[in-house]
């Protein structure tokens, strides 16, 4: 793998787009996360970083410590920018909260840290990650999305931006993102990666059809994984998990769907719901923060594992996560895959990966 050069690493989280980026042939060498779990595990997992993570409100921290911490001088620039701003106000989950419609969400502004740190840093090459929902015209996002544009734009820089489904690049889970990739204005705009695999999603058939997803049961194949004290499903619902066919969620207790014992009305509740894993599909979307009914679980009945985790988003079996089992998922589900964020990155220097079927 080709080395290009220094990666500087913004809302970095525990390290999945980090984690594809060196993949990819970089070094990141210094990165900014606030939260002290994520910043441990990124001290973990990452021999090149030249500085311990810089925790602390990226609004407050200007972008001269940031170069210096990746041990570079005043007249140098990084080779790549990376970062995914948190994506509270634009999650397609949290539109329901009619003050997130409203577009009145303060963290909205984290974006404009992104921005401030590309024009003061002068990368040569940046990506940028958030959310599918930034792109929708409604009063959150519209807004917020054209003045990225703008200030990308007004810091020098032309860019492309695609919404990429994790499963049509090889990763076994169905998870749509927002890659902005960009570069400066008097350089060959780069390309996203070309789909390597394919298969059903949202009632329509996507990606390469040459290469089918990755399912679940491939990707947790041989996998040994010791039992969690907190993997049994209880309470007022839990019982009703055994009764659900692998891939089914709580429709499957409905009039509509022929129950004989129904026990919700239809699309009453959030579609995750007693969400269950199929073997023979990709994982849906994992969330960060899943309430206590909120899957996908694991068709044996009981929540994901650690372990299983790191191989639903590709993670190495060997790569450690520091902190509680609620501070390690809500690390993992806010990650990136590093196998999609490897193939974007070497989508930036006209490179292609072909991962194994």
């Amino acid at each position: 793998m080709a080395n290009h050069g220094i990666a500087i690493s913004l809302f970095a989280g525990a390290g999945g787009l980090d984690r594809g980026t060196e993949d990819a042939g970089y070094e990141v060498r210094a990165a900014v996360e606030w939260d002290r779990d994520a910043a441990a595990t990124m001290e973990k997992n990452f021999d090149h970083l030249r500085s311990p993570v810089i925790q602390g409100d990226i609004m407050g921290v200007p972008t001269e410590q940031i170069l210096a911490a990746a041990g570079l001088a005043e007249d140098e620039r990084p080779d790549l920018l990376i970062g995914g701003p948190p994506c509270t106000p634009f999650s397609k989950s949290g539109f329901w909260l009619e003050w997130k419609r409203e577009g009145l969400d303060p963290t909205a502004s984290l974006l404009q840290a992104y921005t401030r740190v590309l024009r003061e840093a002068r990368p040569r090459r940046f990506v940028l990650e958030n959310v599918y929902a930034l792109t929708y015209n409604n009063k959150a996002s519209r807004p917020a999305y054209e003045r990225l544009m703008r200030e990308i734009d007004e810091a020098g820089y032309h860019c492309t931006a695609k919404v990429l489904n994790a499963a049509d690049y090889g990763v076994p889970q169905a998870r749509p993102r927002l890659f902005v990739l960009g570069v400066p204005k008097s350089d060959l705009l780069p390309r996203h990666p070309e789909p390597s695999h394919g298969g059903r999603w949202e009632r329509r058939t996507v990606g390469n059809s040459e290469r089918p997803h990755k399912t679940a049961g491939e990707a947790l194949e041989g996998l040994i994984t010791e039992p969690e004290p907190s993997e049994t499903v209880g309470g007022k619902y839990g019982h009703l998990l055994p009764g659900i066919p692998p891939g089914d969620n709580y429709l499957f207790y409905t009039e509509r769907r022929g129950h004989p014992d129904p026990q919700f009305r239809w699309r009453s509740k959030y579609w995750s719901f007693l969400l269950k894993l199929s073997p023979d599909r990709p994982a849906p979307t994992i969330q960060a923060q899943p309430g206590p009914y909120i899957g996908p679980f694991h068709w044996d009945n009981r929540r994901l594992r650690v372990g299983e985790l790191k191989r639903l988003f590709t993670f190495p079996d060997d790569f450690e996560f520091v902190g509680s089992r609620n501070s390690v998922q809500a690390q993992i589900g806010n990650c990136v895959p590093p196998l999609l964020a490897k193939r974007v990155i070497l989508a930036l220097h006209g490179e292609a990966e072909q991962p194994l079927l």
